[in-house]
């Protein structure tokens, strides 16, 4: 793991790039930065960049947690995944956070600035790892839960750890999408069985939609192709639950084989962050194999408003005090509808940050100064996340464990919670732009 004075860096490079970006012609951007204000800045915040944590949480349950990756077949409407699980043990090495250098790439984009920050990233991040170990063999002779995760715009599948690891260790099997619908910084597939079998990629990286003309039908497809490829990933893995012969086109350590009777299919719930929020919703509208749905700071412009009426599942919305505005809010109401049952929360003090991995690889100085945390400790804000979601959870997939034990969360009882939300949805003025902008990875 980088020092916390790179992750410094990387904060700063990062923003420092979106308010002054470099030109093509920058071909010595250190010695740009020498010629302005900012290399004082950097000093600075790399003198003060030593505090708060900068580790991604092990899980809190008593199940070891293992990790691999799966991609089954090799087109772009393939699924890719990474799944977190209950394993024998934890005698494996951990886990690369982010794989390969086109992810940083990808977030290099999605910031709108050049591909040398990209190497930047890979340079401070590339090794990092998470607590979860790489193709450790499953934990046999338990039926497990099923999530299916939905990530964020412009973010990819691994970088939830700390949210699957979690879930993983309090015995649920876990598969991150990643979604192809050129809504992830950077995904790869392979042209043909050819480059599969030699491992040459093919990348596909975020398409920038511009604000306005047609965007909200192009996020509408864009979220409906997404819960479909949740639909397919919890097909194919239910295939495998059943015997089916699948391969694995990575060819990795993990054999799917010991995936066989290893889930327990009337427990089965999605989960997603902003517009794996909106996933949640459409998935649920179109599929009722989910049992119900956990929405993280959902971002509801992408969803047709034919889907409200749709959702007959359990659904609980758990809000940051930052993100979310009056419009967002109007919409999420749409779906409380009679004798359905709908939970919102709001964690006091958190940002859109606060759900995703980066909120626990800066110090806390950078962190707050680049919204990836909040006023509310990063810990205790995934901490609350977690809990609130086991105990939905349990209520709803009917699950024999002891997460009834945070029940009060779901109502929203506790110092750090608020009931619902903290938008005066009385003031129709308070809203915001339709995108949910550079703090939706």
């Amino acid at each position: 793991m980088a020092p916390p004075k790179l992750h410094a860096l990387f904060c700063l490079c990062s923003c420092l790039a979106l308010v002054h970006p470099f030109n093509q012609q920058d071909l010595n951007p250190v010695a740009h930065l020498k010629s302005s204000a900012w290399l004082s800045k950097i000093q600075a915040l790399m003198a003060t960049a030593n505090s708060g944590q900068t580790k991604i949480p092990r899980g809190n349950g008593s199940y070891p947690v293992g990790c691999t990756d799966l991609m089954f077949d090799y087109t772009k409407k393939s699924t890719f995944l990474r799944l977190y699980y209950p394993s024998k043990g934890d005698d494996h090495t951990d886990t690369v956070w982010i794989p390969n250098k086109e992810y940083f790439y990808g977030i290099s984009k999605f910031l709108g600035t050049q591909n040398f920050m990209g190497k930047i990233l890979q340079f401070f991040f590339g090794s990092m790892t998470i607590p979860a170990s790489w193709n450790s063999p499953l934990r046999a002779g338990e039926k497990y839960p099923l999530i299916i995760f939905s990530h964020g715009l412009g973010a990819f599948r691994t970088i939830y750890s700390a949210i699957g690891i979690d879930l993983a260790s309090h015995g649920f099997i876990v598969a991150a999408v990643e979604h192809r619908d050129e809504s992830a910084s950077a995904t790869y597939y392979f042209q043909d069985q050819s480059a599969a079998e030699i491992a040459n990629k093919s990348w596909l990286y975020l398409k920038i939609v511009k604000r306005g003309e047609k965007e909200q039908s192009q996020r509408n497809e864009q979220v409906r192709q997404r819960a479909k490829e949740c639909s397919q990933a919890l097909s194919l893995i239910l295939d495998i639950d059943s015997g089916k012969p699948m391969k694995n086109l990575l060819d990795l350590e993990f054999d799917v084989k010991q995936l066989q009777d290893s889930i327990d299919r009337n427990k089965i719930a999605i989960i997603g962050h902003s517009f794996g929020g909106a996933t949640v919703i459409q998935a649920l509208s179109e599929d009722q194999r989910f049992r119900c749905g956990i929405a993280l700071d959902a971002w509801m412009f992408p969803l047709g408003d034919e889907v409200y009426s749709r959702i007959p599942q359990p659904l609980f919305f758990i809000n940051s005090e930052q993100f979310q505005y009056h419009e967002n809010i109007e919409k999420m109401k749409k779906c409380y509808l009679p004798d359905r049952e709908r939970k919102m929360i709001t964690i006091k003090g958190s940002v859109h940050q606060n759900f995703a991995d980066f909120t626990f690889t800066t110090g806390k100085i950078i962190g707050c100064m680049f919204t990836l945390k909040g006023e509310i400790d990063s810990n205790v804000a995934m901490d609350l996340t977690n809990k609130a979601s086991l105990a939905f959870l349990q209520k709803h997939l009917g699950l024999q464990k002891d997460f009834d034990q945070w029940d009060a969360l779901i109502e929203g009882k506790d110092d750090h919670l608020i009931p619902d939300t903290n938008i005066d949805t009385t003031n129709q003025n308070a809203s915001l732009p339709n995108a949910p902008g550079i703090n939706s990875i």
